[in-house]
């Protein structure tokens, strides 16, 4: 029974591909469809039919490796596991239907291909969500290295005068990553004054001003200054209400008025040349 239901889907192979790229587009979230161009999830549609053969012949380790490799494309082409999942049960219905109008299947032998069907399909379908999952999840990762990786950057602006431009919300692992860039930084740029500049960050509560503090004293250990500047008033009505005692530091309301402090500590200035455009 399982070669009748294989040898049916390779020889309608293309009217089952065209059945199923209507019913889905039908079906799907707009949002799905407008994610790639019709050629895109045309051949990627391809591939997936191709997957779901491969599931009838061919060895399981061969069905393994394009089952990971489809994952893998479907993750980066941002196509929900629904989607996917959706999409066998659709192929399922398509190839079921058309066999009960080739007189294929017919009321004597219904339910047996009907425990045919599911017991092929059960498996794989377990197993896509399976492969999808594992693969979104190392992308996830991969990404959250990678933003890691820029979300605490320290930039040189004048000879030891860094800026440390924080962004977003900060937890316990992002303050590890700020530590350990600003002690790096400092010591890789020479900084003399170090520049923590908060005026992305949406919140400023205990926690957050707890990891700031200790990130300034560990950069006074390495024998710089810290300097916390974009202090919005919200912010600094938000510390003076939680009581937090910022005395350690020198304080601006922003990054301008921070670099001049910043020049006057190291002895520099900046001076308009008489006569210079």
């Amino acid at each position: 029974m399982n070669k009748i239901i294989s040898n049916y889907i390779q020889d309608n192979k293309q009217g089952i591909l065209d059945q199923w790229i209507d019913r889905t587009k039908e079906e799907a979230d707009d949002r799905v469809v407008r994610l790639v161009s019709d050629r895109v999830f045309h051949a990627t549609s391809k591939e997936f039919i191709d997957l779901i053969i491969s599931n009838f012949k061919g060895s399981s380790k061969e069905y393994k490796e394009k089952l990971t490799d489809f994952a893998e494309k479907v993750v980066r082409l941002g196509w929900p596991l629904t989607f996917v999942t959706k999409g066998l049960h659709t192929f399922n219905s398509i190839v079921f239907e058309a066999m009960q109008k080739d007189e294929i299947i017919i009321p004597d032998n219904q339910m047996d291909f009907v425990i045919e069907f599911d017991r092929w399909a059960a498996p794989m379908s377990n197993e896509i969500v399976s492969i999808y999952s594992s693969t979104w999840e190392r992308t996830v990762s991969l990404q959250k290295m990678a933003l890691q990786e820029l979300s605490a950057p320290l930039i040189p602006v004048f000879e030891g005068i860094t800026v440390m431009p924080l962004v977003g919300t900060i937890d316990t692992d992002r303050a590890k990553q700020i530590m350990e860039n600003l002690l790096k930084g400092a010591v890789k740029h020479r900084s003399e004054v170090v520049l923590i500049d908060i005026t992305g960050v949406p919140v400023v509560d205990t926690m957050v001003a707890h990891h700031i503090i200790q990130a300034a004293e560990a950069v006074r250990l390495i024998g710089a200054k810290c300097m916390l500047v974009g202090i919005r008033p919200e912010i600094a009505q938000t510390i003076v209400n939680l009581g937090i005692n910022l005395n350690q530091f020198t304080t601006k309301n922003n990054l301008k008025r921070g670099i001049e402090a910043a020049l006057e500590l190291t002895n520099k200035k900046i001076v308009s040349l008489e006569g210079a455009k």
